[in-house]
């Protein structure tokens, strides 16, 4: 899903909110996600999860075209942990499509077995 797709679903589902107002909202909150991230902050979605920063350290990487090394400089990356109610709700819709397939995936291996 892109943040478009994400807008227009979102005015879609509040159609007392005007597009443009949706769009405010879901920059708003991006935004402030980004700003805390850069001050390092740790930001947390109670159900979703968690946004933080790791420091990556100096290390020597390789050229893939030449193969020669190339020192590569420390920095600090986004990282995310999904939330234990996202990962029951994921987990919980795989199985369900799982079952909808008409069987699990080692009963259909063991049938190409035969």
């Amino acid at each position: 899903m892109t943040k478009s797709e994400l807008i227009a679903r979102l005015a879609a589902r509040n159609p007392h909110l005007y597009q443009r107002d949706v769009e405010r909202i879901v920059a708003t909150v991006f935004d402030q996600i980004s700003k805390a991230l850069a001050s390092g902050d740790r930001v947390e979605l109670r159900g979703f999860g968690a946004f933080s920063v790791k420091q990556r350290e100096p290390r020597t990487g390789r050229n893939p075209r030449t193969g020669e090394q190339v020192a590569v400089a420390s920095k600090r990356v986004p990282y995310f942990k999904t939330g234990k109610d996202l990962r029951d709700r994921l987990n919980k819709e795989a199985q369900r499509a799982l079952g909808s397939q008409g069987g699990s995936a080692s009963s259909e291996s063991a049938g190409d077995k035969k």
